[in-house]
């Protein structure tokens, strides 16, 4: 599946970061331009997720900045403007030296926080890859508190308003239940952002280790994977993001299956401080068993697939959708 065509969207000129003043005609901001490097490829032969939010940070922190709500402009007031959550909906797949471009824009904006909207575009044919609703809060830096935009943040939030058509959340996933130990490790020094705290991609790395467990749990081995030509193509996200740690701080994440269709898998994952156990994020991963050579979804085996049942557990709300085939859809088909 591609993603919606939002050409209507594409023409305006983007201001310039700082450019928080005057009347202008709504347009995107382009915020990142950058190109797939070899290190950044995962097994599947596609950007690994977690570079996306990398590049992500990146976007966000320059949308910021042209807001007024970067980390210099709040620092004399003692807050900060950070991500409580995202919706990453990828429709097509990016490969080693493509190159691919960023534009966002404000998609909503209250006292509460702003929603921005991102889309990643292939920078080689125009084509929209990857969109994300991401919702960003302002704190307190002592105490993570919630603050409110002021009056003059929303009036600047709104000149970026750009249109978007959002897909509906679906409830959130139930209590623990048989989520498994699937990864722990210590945040790294240069694992952190310019607040001091981990990174978006830290989360995601960490997630996309737990997936591997979660999958080799039910004989989704890396040496399966290896002889059938087969891996997990990622098609969407949901991530939210309650709290922070910081370097040297223990990460530890459990997770479990949460759906399972012919080819599709949804996957609950949860990371929490291993010292107090406070869960800091969680992400709903939904992905699909995926022919490397085809770069098609492939149905699961028989035997994957019983095993793959017995490790089910109860989800509140409905299974994310199985449209679009992913980080790993064929590159250059529709």
């Amino acid at each position: 599946m591609r993603g919606r065509d939002l050409a209507a969207h594409r023409g305006g000129s983007a201001r310039r970061p700082g450019a928080a003043r005057g009347r202008r005609p709504l347009s995107w901001l382009e915020t990142c331009r950058a190109t797939v490097s070899r290190w950044e490829v995962d097994n599947v032969d596609h950007f690994t997720v977690a570079y996306y939010f990398a590049r992500l940070q990146d976007a966000t922190e320059v949308m910021l900045a042209a807001l007024g709500l970067d980390a210099a402009a709040l620092a004399p007031a003692g807050q900060a403007a950070v991500t409580a959550g995202c919706h990453a909906r990828y429709t097509r797949e990016l490969r080693t030296g493509d190159i691919f471009h960023f534009r966002s824009g404000v998609i909503g904006v209250s006292a509460d926080g702003l929603r921005l909207g991102h889309e990643i575009l292939d920078s080689g044919d125009g084509a929209v890859c990857t969109r994300i609703e991401q919702d960003v809060a302002l704190i307190d830096r002592a105490s993570r508190a919630p603050r409110p935009l002021t009056a003059a943040h929303q009036r600047a939030a709104a000149g970026y308003r750009v249109d978007w058509s959002a897909e509906p959340a679906p409830a959130p996933a139930a209590g623990d239940g048989e989520l498994i130990e699937a990864a722990v490790d210590v945040v790294k020094p240069a694992e952190v952002d310019t607040l001091g705290e981990a990174g978006l991609a830290a989360y995601i790395h960490r997630f996309s280790a737990a997936n591997a467990h979660v999958l080799a749990a039910f004989g989704m081995t890396p040496a399966y994977s290896r002889r059938e030509r087969r891996g997990f193509s990622t098609f969407e996200f949901r991530f939210r993001l309650t709290g922070a740690l910081r370097a040297g701080d223990v990460a530890r994440v459990r997770s479990g299956l949460l759906h399972l269709g012919n080819s599709s898998l949804r996957i609950l994952h949860r990371l929490a401080d291993g010292r107090t156990g406070a869960t800091v994020a969680t992400l709903e991963q939904a992905g699909v068993h995926f022919d490397l050579e085809a770069r098609r979804p492939a149905p699961l085996p028989p035997a994957l697939r019983e095993r793959a049942a017995a490790l089910l557990r109860p989800a509140a709300g409905p299974a994310v959708s199985g449209r679009g085939t992913a980080a790993g859809a064929s590159p250059r088909t529709p």
